[in-house]
């Protein structure tokens, strides 16, 4: 098959679907309205032929396609702002970050704890599911002055913004069962009822120094007396 006789097809299945799927809807309101289907009765396919004229059908169409064009254009913009994956950002571009998204879960961490390294793993595949929330984190080694600011003393912190403000954190394992071996559930049960992310439609379910030189010694690594 030819490039263009391709993209045709592909063109037509993809309308073909969009409107199969418009039917399908339509069709339900029919039921929910207690209106009469026309050839149709609930174990037999919608005639497309017969609906394809249908003015109610085709404005059933054209809405669910402007919702689509819709959710494109937002997903496109939330990923200019970084949302989707996780992503470490330096000190200087940290204030942007959170500021830049409505909802932000920072996790501020060392490379060389472990408890760091299991919140990073459940994190990268939160930040994946929520897309409306950034995901980030920051080497706390190198940013000493929010480490102050936020009056951050053990690791891991995971600090929650909202609109540029930090509302709630959570401070090593206790809030989590106090386990290292605890689920990507367990978290993100925890984050859900904070707010900070929300399940999509339809789915189931202080440091007094101001600047501190060394933050292995003045920042300690959670343990399991939290």
């Amino acid at each position: 098959m030819d490039p263009e006789s391709f993209r045709s097809t592909f063109s037509d299945l993809a309308l073909g679907n969009a409107m199969a799927a418009a039917a399908r809807d339509y069709q339900k309101e029919l039921v929910t309205q207690g209106k009469p289907q026309a050839s149709s009765t609930s174990h037999e396919e919608v005639d497309l032929d017969e609906l394809m004229d249908d003015p109610e059908l085709e404005k059933l169409h054209a809405d669910r396609i402007a919702a689509l064009k819709k959710e494109a254009e937002k997903r496109q913009a939330l990923e200019r702002k970084g949302h989707g994956e996780y992503r470490e950002v330096t000190e200087g571009d940290f204030l942007g970050e959170v500021t830049g998204s409505k909802k932000v879960i920072c996790h501020f961490h060392h490379r060389e704890f472990v408890r760091c390294k299991i919140v990073d793993k459940h994190l990268k595949l939160l930040a994946a599911k929520y897309f409306d929330t950034k995901f980030i984190k920051v080497d706390a080694e190198n940013a000493p002055f929010f480490i102050t600011k936020l009056a951050i003393k053990t690791l891991p912190c995971v600090i929650l913004f909202r609109d540029g403000i930090a509302v709630d954190r959570l401070v090593g394992f206790q809030s989590l069962g106090g386990r290292d071996d605890f689920s990507t559930e367990v978290l993100e049960n925890w984050l859900l009822k904070k707010g900070i992310i929300v399940r999509a439609k339809g789915e189931n379910e202080d440091d007094e120094d101001e600047k501190p030189r060394n933050l292995r010694s003045s920042i300690n690594e959670d343990s399991d007396s939290d």
